[in-house]
């Protein structure tokens, strides 16, 4: 994949994190997707982000096929031997209460393979970018999935998720440090901001498609909750969680989850 392609890309998807800013800045409304018990919103500047995305990667790669959370799910992407996989923001509660903790997020897979990922922090301007087999950048620059680590693992966990206490039982093992959106969590694991990431619930693949990406092309380890690589592009979306951690931490977290991660039908 060329660079210059990629740098085609991440300049959408810097072009979508300005869009939301911008309506952020103008005002937006916000409705829910799950409106008696308010969970799940999904906000103007959502939909904004996603018509502006749908349009820009299409014209970059007309023959792929489309997946977005915001976008109406169509058949017809199954057959496409290319997908776009999109959230247009991921973290949208946070964008709501402004925390700066929520992205732009965009993968393109291949025969269900992740080829390539960009991930941008609207709020911070920090934008990652990767592609499997070539290399991941963040604001330009070469990083990798590793870091010197601690006598204990940091993780970056979700705040909802610290909130049901899902992460009580790693309280004495791990160091746990509250993000937003699942896409900059694992974007920062791949700049070796973090020892990992992981979270033992169903993700949809817009979720995480290009936090896969961006891990992968670092050079970091990636797998669902029951240790099995990612393909995307499924009928059904939803996958069985994700665990992501740099190459020196690997198999430490995973020797933690399996001893004490609660156990799930």
């Amino acid at each position: 994949m060329e660079k210059a392609w990629l740098d085609g890309l991440a300049a959408v998807v810097a072009e979508a994190g300005r869009l939301a800013e911008d309506i952020a800045r103008q005002g937006f409304d916000t409705q829910f997707k799950n409106p008696d018990e308010r969970r799940d919103p999904v906000t103007t500047a959502d939909l904004a982000c996603d018509a502006f995305l749908k349009e820009r990667l299409l014209a970059l790669l007309p023959e792929a096929g489309w997946l977005s959370e915001e976008t109406k799910d169509r058949p017809d992407r199954l057959e496409k031997r290319w997908v776009w996989i999109v959230d247009p923001i991921d973290g949208t509660r946070e964008f709501v209460r402004r925390i700066p903790e929520y992205a732009v997020s965009v993968a393109l897979a291949r025969d269900g393979e992740p080829v390539a990922g960009a991930v941008v922090n609207p709020a911070t301007g920090d934008l990652f970018l990767g592609a499997v087999g070539v290399g991941a950048w963040r604001n330009g620059k070469p990083i990798t999935c590793s870091r010197d680590r601690g006598e204990r693992l940091t993780i970056l966990g979700s705040r909802s998720e610290m909130n049901r206490g899902e992460f009580e039982p790693f309280a004495d093992v791990l160091d746990v440090r509250a993000v937003g959106s699942i896409a900059y969590k694992l974007a920062l694991v791949a700049a070796g901001e973090a020892d990992g990431t992981f979270s033992l619930g169903p993700k949809h693949e817009w979720d995480i498609a290009a936090g896969v990406a961006l891990v992968l092309a670092a050079g970091g380890q990636v797998h669902d909750g029951a240790g099995r690589p990612f393909r995307f592009n499924r009928p059904n979306t939803l996958t069985r969680g994700i665990v992501a951690a740099t190459r020196e931490a690997h198999a430490d977290l995973a020797l933690l989850l399996e001893r004490h991660a609660p156990r799930r039908a």
